[in-house]
């Protein structure tokens, strides 16, 4: 599995270069671009060209997340609004056109892949959400290929982007080419078994999100149980951190029988982030954990 991580955790700031160099100093040799108006432009052409000029200068591979909103501020009580399986024809237009646009930074950046989300926390599964979800995915594959980029579905909590769900749609759609994005912590929330959703989604998964929480329970923040905490495990979590209820050692054998290009993106809150030093160390000490664990695997 590569390390990687997502400029998710310098999310209410406009992404810099000194972004990516924090995060590429922790050994990361994949980072995801996560797209929002107000920290990663995909509008906006001098970013793009600076952005694409580091990733030429530095070994690492970006890949990208598609928008979940075209808010063009950062507010802490703004939730997803693009929704691509939404009821009102207008809405999943508008999702389509956003997401098209992200994807074109494709032309500038090299960016293979692109994790992009099936609905809102309330949707539920249907057959409307079915035809609306093959829809989508049928559109945005039509118009990534072209730029060379890979679409991947992620699990979410809902009811319709569960990964049998999106196994489903996968092939219903005939959509072969198209994959996967495990999402651990969202798997965690609803309670599934790791092993179980590797064995039922393993032909298609190509990336997996790496975070913790608490479970179903939400722990210590009921209100709001997708914490996306730093993953790690026992004493190897810097004491200042917060804990989480995952088995990484669990998670990380399971991770160590894919193959080894598989991205493993740590996609943690910005709320854990103290400065960009600090998430150099703190993403350095995962991915030092993460080694040991596949290794003890392999022995």
């Amino acid at each position: 599995m590569l390390p990687g991580i997502s400029t998710h955790v310098f999310y209410p700031h406009r992404l810099a270069p000194e972004h990516l160099d924090a995060l590429a100093a922790s050994g990361a040799k994949v980072i995801e671009l996560f797209a929002a108006r107000f920290h990663f432009d995909y509008t906006e052409r001098q970013l793009l060209r600076d952005t694409a000029a580091w990733f030429r200068s530095n070994d690492v591979r970006p890949t990208l997340h598609a928008p979940l909103t075209t808010d063009t501020s950062f507010s802490r009580h703004a939730y997803p609004t693009l929704n691509l399986i939404a009821n009102e024809k207008t809405r999943r237009i508008e999702a389509m056109e956003e997401i098209k646009r992200a994807l074109e930074c494709a032309e500038t950046i090299p960016v293979t892949t692109c994790v992009v989300h099936l609905g809102l926390q309330q949707d539920q599964w249907s057959d409307y959400a079915l035809e609306h979800a093959i829809t989508a995915v049928e559109h945005l594959k039509a118009f990534a290929g072209p730029l060379g980029v890979r679409l991947l579905l992620e699990n979410l909590r809902n009811g319709v982007a569960t990964p049998s769900h999106l196994m489903d749609i996968l092939r219903i759609g005939h959509f072969d080419s198209t994959g996967i994005c495990l999402d651990v912590g969202h798997a965690h929330l609803g309670g599934l078994s790791f092993a179980e959703v590797f064995a039922e989604i393993r032909p298609r998964l190509a990336e997996l999100h790496l975070h913790d929480n608490h479970g179903a329970t939400g722990g210590p923040s009921p209100g709001k149980p997708d914490e996306h905490l730093w993953p790690a495990s026992g004493t190897e979590r810097p004491a200042a951190l917060a804990t989480g209820t995952i088995q990484w050692q669990e998670l990380y054998a399971l991770a160590a029988t894919l193959p080894p290009e598989v991205p493993g993106i740590v996609e943690v809150s910005d709320t854990q982030a103290e400065s960009p030093e600090f998430v150099t160390r703190v993403a350095g000490e995962v991915f030092s954990h993460q080694r040991r664990l596949l290794e003890d695997q392999l022995v």
